[in-house]
């Protein structure tokens, strides 16, 4: 019998990556450009980062490497989350965009380390 896979689209942790991105994206549009220069374009690329590490680590064969992108996504998630803050912090975003986006970061933090966990579960099964 042949083994079936999950596509990357159908991957939880991609999902919420991906709504992590849409929802960063409504942040970074409603910044003006020094804001924008200043902090929105250092936060939307560690945001989309997220996803990018996921789906290119999804699409590798070893689990090192695998873990090895993982480990990138959960860095970018970090390194965006300093940034919604900042942002926050300097009364550059409404309060209920910040909501929003820390809703889905916990979410995703939580599907992220538990996609990392099976990574290296795979590793001790070998």
């Amino acid at each position: 019998m042949e083994k079936e896979y999950l596509s990357l689209n159908k991957l939880k942790v991609y999902q919420l990556a991906r709504e992590l991105s849409k929802i960063a994206w409504e942040i970074y549009k409603s910044l003006d450009w020094r804001d924008k220069k200043i902090n929105g374009d250092q936060f939307i690329e560690s945001t989309d980062s997220v996803s990018a590490n996921v789906a290119e680590g999804y699409g590798r064969f070893h689990y090192l490497d695998k873990v090895k992108f993982y480990y990138n996504a959960r860095g970018s998630l970090l390194e965006s989350r300093n940034w919604i803050e900042l942002l926050k912090e300097r009364d550059k975003i409404k309060m209920e965009f910040y909501k929003k986006y820390i809703d889905c970061y916990q979410d995703l933090k939580k599907t992220l380390s538990g996609l990392i966990n099976s990574a290296m579960n795979e590793k001790k099964k070998k």
